[in-house]
């Protein structure tokens, strides 16, 4: 059995971008994460990558906030070229009332926190020199709909929160993947 750490650590620098380009709302990176070909399905976001990129801006954009936390990977090197992963997610949203994607995040009326938990089940190809998504399919394990106190952030200094745009102090680490 050989090990392939340099392409286990391409691999989960990929699944990381694609989380952080998500939370920062940094929609250009996805061209380096995914392959141009390449097909996803999650729920109702179905389709080839720059038509994930559409639905996603969708639901996301409208959330206050958005935090992918990403567990274990498993990864299942069919050759050289070919990896399958699955990878473990927990993504909580921050769903303001009257949010436009209902068959996601019902309006509850009011802001809530809304977790989804579950997979990504990638295969990785190889292609040139780099390592990108050639397909994802999304899993569910379970959500949860809260309505909870201070959510929206109103109380925190600006200073103390993230941003979405080139002012979060993320970017130097993201800078290579927002060329």
């Amino acid at each position: 059995m050989t090990l392939n750490i340099e392409a286990r650590e391409a691999i989960r620098d990929v699944i990381t971008a694609y989380a952080h380009a998500i939370d920062r709302r940094r929609w250009q990176m996805m061209q380096h994460l995914f392959h141009d070909d390449a097909e996803f399905a999650f729920g109702t976001l179905v389709g080839g990558w720059q038509s994930f990129v559409e639905q996603a801006r969708a639901v996301i954009e409208p959330c206050i906030a958005t935090q992918h936390q990403l567990g274990q990977t498993l990864f299942g090197f069919e050759s050289g070229a070919v990896c399958h992963t699955e990878t473990y997610m927990t993504a909580m949203h921050t769903v303001p009332s009257g949010h436009p994607a209902t068959d996601l995040f019902p309006d509850k009326g009011e802001t809530y926190s809304a977790v989804i938990a579950g997979r990504y089940v990638d295969r990785f190809e190889l292609r040139g020199d780099e390592w990108r998504i050639a397909k994802r399919t999304g899993l569910y394990d379970w959500r949860e709909f809260r309505v909870v106190d201070g959510i929206d952030l109103s109380n925190v200094p600006a200073e103390a929160r993230g941003f979405h745009d080139e002012r979060d102090p993320s970017t130097p680490a993201a800078a290579r993947w927002l060329g």
